[in-house]
């Protein structure tokens, strides 16, 4: 079965900062959340897919991974510990169980589904339940770069179109890129993880078509030249860069040359150096 983007996962020191920049970038921003485990985040939701900014809360008791149990905690936990950026992909799944069961069959995941709740908010500031279940898979080669996929058990409380309005007119996620010296040794556990066989747009590289949006891995050098730059442990695999979607392109750059906030203008997107952006890349590409 062929999987969409759910979610990214993207690290940062100060959420509060990290929240004010995104607010500078056009997009409406959810108040703070505190996961059970001690991880704090804010939501920047689109129709069906999310950006997640998450950092360590004050006396988080980050549990540490077993052998059958990955911690989600601790991978943000050691992520923040060399840097700051996109640390995971998550797809979306409409069985986490089976998943996990699927990714053990696989060999790219013998973990147990997590299963964890929390109060959200409603626009109107009311409460309310929102539930998951991840089922988590991992790739030997890629220790920085994070994977799992996510169940929602009461979608009807999480996605609200009042949280999706956006000064930039941001409508989806397109893509993600995974840089690594050498993207075909990901074929194998993307195709697994994906449920999608890659397509190869340029030499080495690699592309997962999922719905609307893809997945790319390309070569260290391919992604400087697509984003200018980017930041990362580029010997070995990482996360460095993700587009999104906005209604008027033209606009977006009026927003941020008023915003001053830096950005070069790369064919017809709009790109947000890593640098400035909390360690990854984000583009802004037209509809």
């Amino acid at each position: 079965m062929t999987r969409r983007i759910d979610h990214l996962v993207v690290a940062v020191q100060d959420l509060d900062q990290a929240g004010h920049f995104y607010q500078r970038l056009g997009f409406q921003v959810g108040s703070r959340n505190r996961h059970p485990w001690g991880t704090e985040n804010r939501i920047i939701q689109f129709p069906g897919s999310f950006i997640e900014l998450i950092s360590l809360g004050e006396g988080a008791a980050i549990a540490p991974h077993q052998a059958s149990a990955f911690s989600f905690g601790a991978f943000v936990q050691d992520y923040l510990r060399s840097r700051e950026g996109l640390a995971m992909l998550v797809l979306d799944s409409q069985d986490a169980k089976a998943d996990a069961a699927l990714f053990s069959e696989k060999g790219i995941g013998a973990f147990e589904p997590f299963h964890f709740e929390r109060t959200g908010r409603r626009p109107n500031g009311s409460e309310t339940k929102v539930a998951f279940t991840l089922a988590f898979a991992s790739a030997e080669l890629s220790p920085k770069a994070g994977f799992f996929v996510c169940q929602q058990h009461y979608p009807e409380n999480f996605w609200n179109p009042e949280f999706q309005r956006h000064d930039n007119q941001a409508t989806h996620i397109s893509s993600v890129t995974l840089a690594s010296p050498e993207p075909e040794q990901l074929r194998a556990f993307l195709s697994a993880f994906t449920g999608v066989q890659p397509g190869s747009p340029d030499g080495d590289d690699l592309s997962f078509r999922l719905g609307e949006s893809h997945v790319d891995v390309l070569t260290p050098d391919d992604a400087a030249e697509i984003y200018g730059s980017v930041e990362a442990e580029l010997d070995e695999p990482s996360f460095v860069a993700f587009a999104v979607r906005v209604a008027d392109i033209h606009h977006q750059a009026k927003s941020l040359d008023a915003a001053e906030i830096p950005y070069q203008h790369i064919g017809s997107r709009l790109i947000i150096p890593a640098s400035a952006a909390f360690g990854v890349a984000i583009a802004f590409e037209p509809t």
